[in-house]
């Protein structure tokens, strides 16, 4: 989501973007350190936000889903972050997962209470596994973590700022009314540049555009993520997904975009050197 709120001016705008800059702020210092650090304290917070984000998920539909299948999913999931926290491999914790996911959809279908419950499992683990094994303890996988979060980060600000100059067509009026598509392509241009520029100076794997063209592909669906979670918001009738996160709102809402991104970052470098050292395939150390 974005760093700063999409309103107009006035006293009570710049508070809120005083307390959502400051909020920002002291999460992204927070966020680097234990991403510097990596292992086990990385692997925690990583489990944190996805223990964060099924809550959110399942207190939008909390009316919709019987306590025993919200209770039932909220089991599984720490059964597939356990081992992940642990440090085990992650053939073996996406296997869990698969397994966790199936068994979450055939007690929904079976109660009748479809398939709510089993999506917010997956939205929450696989992200967050994606990230876990993509940092990993080396590395290659700080800087291919670092990259993701220049172009992620570059992406929901410069959107913002893009979007707020140059106005022009909404994005998506009907999910999001204040996303433009020139703050889109702001963003994503923008990331560009800025993942061009971390491949320069990073040990990048491969040369400057190639990388720069992950970080288009990660860019958009950066933004995918952010509208997903908008049209999920809208759905169920709320601003934000909770108030945890002071001027921001919910876990949800700070992380749609690069939950989604990671996610795609794993998959693709995964598919390229492997699922256990994922962030080989494009930065050496």
């Amino acid at each position: 989501m974005s760093t700063v709120p999409d309103t107009g001016g006035g006293k009570p705008q710049r508070s809120n973007l005083q307390l959502r800059v400051m909020s920002a702020l002291v999460l992204g210092a927070a966020v680097l350190a234990v991403t510097w650090f990596g292992g086990l304290p990385f692997r925690v917070m990583v489990a944190m936000i996805a223990a964060a984000i099924f809550h959110e998920w399942t207190a939008m539909q909390r009316a919709a889903q019987a306590r025993w299948l919200v209770a039932l999913g909220a089991v599984l999931l720490a059964v597939v972050l356990l081992p992940m926290i642990t440090g085990q491999a992650a053939v073996t914790v996406f296997m869990i997962l698969a397994v966790v996911l199936a068994s979450s959809a055939a007690a929904g279908l079976a109660a009748g209470q479809g398939l709510g419950a089993t999506a917010g499992l997956a939205y929450a683990a696989a992200p967050a596994l994606a990230l876990a094994y993509l940092r990993g303890d080396d590395q290659s996988g700080l800087l291919a973590i670092l990259f993701l979060f220049a172009v992620v980060w570059t992406t929901d600000i410069m959107a913002y700022f893009t979007g707020r100059t140059l106005g022009g067509p909404k994005l998506a009026p009907s999910i999001s009314p204040g996303k433009t598509w020139s703050g889109a392509i702001g963003g994503a241009g923008f990331a560009v540049l800025a993942g061009g520029a971390f491949a320069f100076h990073g040990n990048a794997v491969h040369g400057v555009l190639l990388v720069a063209g992950v970080a288009l592909l990660l860019a958009v669906v950066s933004e995918l993520g952010d509208l997903f979670e908008s049209a999920l918001k809208r759905r169920h009738g709320i601003k934000d997904s909770g108030n945890l996160i002071p001027g921001h709102g919910g876990v949800m809402d700070r992380v749609d975009g690069l939950m989604a991104a990671a996610l795609v970052f794993y998959a693709l470098a995964a598919l390229l050197a492997g699922p256990e050292t994922p962030a080989h395939a494009f930065f050496t150390f």
